[in-house]
């Protein structure tokens, strides 16, 4: 066993996805975005009641990943339909979050996530996966290109008060 389990998540576990989307984005982007900024995003994109219409609606899946020991939440992801300023159509599904806690990092679960938000995608139908990253996340753009995304355009995104240089990746399913 790799110390940790992946599950759909529903409405019930919106309060345990809030708390790791919390503690992986701070965690993420301490000492890189403003405090202040991180704070007010995270109240603003990543309360319980967001998971929780997330995980009932029809388009979107929630993956919520515990530890074996206890079922803490440790990462998660979350497809919804797109939300860029490029073309998309009805095929598009957005990886709108994928976060693990650093403690998981090197153990597989990243890879595990993504691979179960691309058969999650493929099950809804869907033949293209994007997703958005800051533009000067190094690590993160690695991992997706090793993953198989392409650049695909960018965008603007705000965090808080501040405006930050996103890049959008597609890759085909």
């Amino acid at each position: 066993m790799a110390g940790w389990r992946l599950r759909r998540a529903g409405a019930e576990d919106a309060p345990a996805v809030a708390l790791v989307a919390a503690a992986t984005f701070l965690e993420t982007f301490a000492g890189i975005l403003d405090g202040a900024d991180i704070v007010t995003h995270i109240a603003r994109k990543s309360a319980a009641e967001m998971f929780a219409a997330w995980a009932d609606a029809p388009d979107s899946i929630v993956t919520l990943a515990e530890h074996e020991t206890g079922a803490a939440p440790i990462g998660y992801s979350l497809l919804t339909p797109p939300d860029f300023p490029i073309p998309t159509g009805p095929a598009d599904i957005e990886l709108r979050r994928i976060y693990a806690l650093s403690r998981t990092h090197g153990g597989g679960l990243g890879p595990a996530l993504m691979a179960q938000a691309l058969g999650n995608a493929r099950s809804l139908g869907r033949t293209r996966i994007l997703l958005g990253v800051l533009g000067r996340n190094a690590r993160a753009r690695a991992f997706y290109e090793k993953q198989g995304f392409m650049l695909a355009g960018e965008r603007r995104f705000l965090v808080g008060s501040s405006w930050f240089d996103d890049v959008i990746y597609a890759r085909h399913l």
